[in-house]
């Protein structure tokens, strides 16, 4: 099995930079109770902004976290069902929305 470089090994993928013309998301304030929630995937949290895939209640959603400056915002999109924001997860990981 081949051996991952040393400086990988602690890495979630990295969110590229979206291009032009690349769909944007609808982002809404965490609401109550929102941190509550099982995450299935996450990208690396040593970016500026960092995202998780996340379950609760039946639904799945993204959230974001932005550090900015010395605030931290969180937010949510994509609430619904797995099938529907499996593909936009993708989508998000391959800088095809943002």
């Amino acid at each position: 099995m081949p051996q991952m470089p040393d400086h990988h090994r602690h890495h979630s993928p990295h969110v590229p930079v979206p291009g032009p013309g690349c769909e944007k998301l609808t982002w809404e304030p965490l609401g109550p109770g929102g941190m509550k929630a099982r995450v299935r995937d996450y990208t690396c949290d040593c970016q500026p902004t960092y995202y998780e895939l996340c379950q609760s209640g039946g639904q799945h959603f993204i959230r974001r976290t932005r550090r900015i400056g010395d605030e931290v915002v969180v937010d949510e999109c994509a609430r619904g069902r797995h099938t529907k924001t499996i593909v936009i997860w993708g989508k998000l990981l391959a800088a095809m929305v943002a």
